[in-house]
């Protein structure tokens, strides 16, 4: 006979970081602050994706941008330039934010003069999927040269996001990629989700980019959770 526990740690893990979700959303709500859980590989351009998106928001809305990092602050650094409210996340070597990450750092940061705030999340297609930050929506960013695979290999991430980002559209014709066949993967593991072809670093997309976030935010003022 075993003489020894075998303890469930993971689906516990999980269960507890869901209570503690479901409870930061009910107080953003409260508070009327807006979330994006911005997810990608490392090397998609979240960072730029976010410095545009500031460009493009920050004189109609008091953003707030979480930076998760493994490690150093220079994400953090290119946000706090453009005068940004702004913190930088250590994660200690864990390769994802949880719900109480979130909340320690959206205490830090402050929440009182902000109403819309991007936690730009670990670079990771795995981990990041698997743990509820608490966010009012989840986003991912897929850029052109990682390829249109990226679907078929980590559909948890595709599953689960609101709107995706299909990046660096400028350099389309440098890669193999095919957009109508990321576009049709994607739908198959998420009906509804939102697609949207951009160009962090010419702009393209980010008119539609930025209306979905509007639309987002008054939704989430106006109605219940």
């Amino acid at each position: 006979m075993d003489t020894f526990k075998v303890l469930e740690i993971k689906e516990s893990v999980f269960e507890d970081n869901d209570q503690q979700a479901n409870l930061l959303r009910e107080e953003l709500k409260k508070t009327k602050t807006f979330l994006l859980n911005l997810m990608s590989s490392p090397g998609s351009g979240k960072t730029t994706t976010v410095l545009r998106t500031i460009e493009v928001l920050k004189d109609e809305m008091k953003i707030g941008i979480l930076e998760a990092d493994i490690d150093s602050d220079v994400d953090a650094q290119a946000v706090a330039k453009t005068g940004t409210k702004v913190i930088q996340l250590h994660t200690g070597g864990m390769c994802h934010l949880d719900a109480d990450m979130t909340k320690q750092g959206l205490l830090g940061l402050g929440t009182e003069d902000v109403d819309f705030v991007i936690l730009e999340n670990v670079g990771n297609l795995v981990c990041p999927a698997e743990f509820d930050t608490g966010a009012s929506k989840n986003a991912m960013i897929l850029s052109v040269p990682e390829g249109d695979d990226k679907p078929l290999k980590y559909p948890l991430m595709f599953s689960l996001v609101d709107i995706l980002l299909i990046n660096k559209i400028d350099a389309i014709d440098y890669f193999d990629f095919d957009l109508e066949a990321v576009k049709s993967r994607v739908k198959k593991l998420n009906p509804n989700i939102k697609i949207i072809p951009v160009s962090a670093k010419t702009g393209e997309g980010f008119t539609e980019w930025a209306d979905w976030i509007r639309r987002e935010v008054k939704n989430w003022n106006e109605n219940e959770i």
